[in-house]
């Protein structure tokens, strides 16, 4: 049996959004990182145009680690199809993002896919942004010893911690960490986890937007890392 293989990626910036119900004028957000949101940014690294397969990479399982919630915050945008045009309307587009929120994706799978996403990563093909194109991430999206030689939960149990000294002095270092795992990914679920389901598996390249529901489970557990171990 061939050992697991999980990459890592954190995921921290002022703003992030990782919507999964966005139509029209009204963009949302998740609390936490989407499947889709995250395979589209592996895509954009390795230079697959939206209209080419990513069966490959949604066939990975798909967990996150919620370091720090954020605070969910929106904004309005205006916009004409035809500025200038005295009769043209203009459309209020409502934004959701969510603010200094940190998050660990983590991706369990294919070995060599994995190691080619993890290279991707380090010299992306097109630049990288958390859910937008406006939004950057504050930490590098790659990391030496990101690919692990284990499965997911315990990968996402041992990744360093993104909180800082803000939580040290509100003494909320020590807090729980809020988990998202496919349910596939979790083989012993605690008492404490509840189920649910998401609609972000995308079935068909990103141009066609079709998604599938998976299912997951979350929960919260007190993990024993330090502030020292951040990186």
């Amino acid at each position: 049996m061939t050992a697991p293989s999980t990459l890592l990626i954190p995921l921290a910036g002022p703003m992030q959004s990782w919507g999964t119900r966005s139509r029209f004028d009204d963009r949302d957000t998740e609390a936490e990182p989407s499947k889709s949101g995250v395979l589209g940014l592996c895509a954009a690294a390795l230079g697959l145009d939206r209209a080419e397969p990513v069966s490959h990479l949604a066939s990975l399982a798909f967990g996150v680690r919620v370091d720090r919630e954020g605070t969910l915050r929106h904004d309005y945008h205006t916009a004409q199809l035809h500025p200038g045009e005295r009769r043209a309307s203009t459309s209020l587009t409502r934004r959701a993002y969510l603010a200094d929120a940190a998050f660990w994706a983590g991706l369990q799978g294919d070995p060599a896919l994995l190691g080619e996403v993890h290279a991707a990563l380090k010299n992306p093909h097109w630049p990288l942004a958390l859910g937008r194109k406006s939004f950057p991430p504050s930490l590098p999206l790659w990391r030496p010893d990101a690919l692990r030689g284990e499965a997911l939960l315990p990968a996402l149990r041992a990744a360093p911690t993104l909180r800082g000294e803000r939580e040290a002095r509100r003494g909320t270092l020590n807090a729980p960490y809020r988990l998202v795992v496919d349910a596939r990914a979790v083989p012993d679920p605690g008492r404490d986890a509840a189920p649910g389901v998401r609609r972000d598996d995308p079935t068909a390249p990103f141009a066609v937007r079709r998604y599938a529901l998976r299912d997951v489970l979350t929960w919260s557990e007190a993990l024993a890392l330090s502030l020292e171990e951040a990186s």
